[in-house]
């Protein structure tokens, strides 16, 4: 365990560490399967001895998703708007496509920001808005304020949950990925209620 942390110490310790973050996370943007969060939350737990630098380790996780949402952006933009257009006019599909289009113009900016803290939902979101064709200027705009965010909120888990286990980092950062996930199944578990009474509302 010791020469583990030792090791894990040696990486975050090294310029390298927020060159890894910028690419953990702008790929985790589109292929959630990448620990993106869980390696912001690791450096950010080490950083309460002051390497690596808290403020550089936010600022790389921002721009590494903000990056990654765009590249989704553009993947939607390219393949999917010419898969909607080529729909049917009648069809469930364009229907549903017209539909996606009108709750993002209506309410994009909050279904981007709240999407970036579900693994897989962001994804799905910034493709579905490239496919859509939402306004790339919008888009930019509210993903900045979602990608800052999200880098505060996993960076500050991570940095409170390692000044409570200050000497054993470890479960700091089991503690900080521990309510990153607990946080998100809580998010889900709403959305999915929610969503239950709206269709149950609807029905009746």
């Amino acid at each position: 365990m010791d020469a583990a942390l030792d090791l894990l110490r040696q990486l975050v310790t090294s310029p390298w560490v927020y060159l890894l973050i910028f690419g953990l996370t702008a790929v985790d943007a589109f292929f959630p399967a990448v620990p993106g969060e869980a390696a912001v939350i690791t450096a950010a737990v080490l950083s309460t001895s002051g390497n690596p630098n808290l403020v550089a380790v936010i600022v790389t996780a921002a721009l590494g998703a903000c990056v990654g949402d765009h590249i989704s952006y553009a993947i939607g933009r390219g393949g999917g708007a010419n898969r909607l257009a080529r729909f049917p006019e009648d069809s469930r599909r364009r229907s549903g496509s017209e539909w996606a289009r009108r709750a993002l113009h209506r309410r994009g900016g909050l279904i981007l920001t709240t999407a970036r803290y579900i693994p897989g939902g962001r994804t799905a979101v910034t493709l579905t808005m490239g496919a859509v064709r939402y306004p790339l200027r919008s888009f930019l705009l509210f993903d900045v304020i979602a990608a800052v965010s999200w880098a505060l909120y996993s960076a500050l888990l991570g940095y409170f949950g390692g000044l409570a286990f200050e000497r054993d980092p470890i479960k700091g950062i089991l503690a900080g990925v521990g309510l990153s996930v607990a946080i998100t199944l809580l998010l889900e578990s709403a959305r999915w209620l929610r969503h239950r009474a709206h269709r149950s509302g609807a029905r009746h």
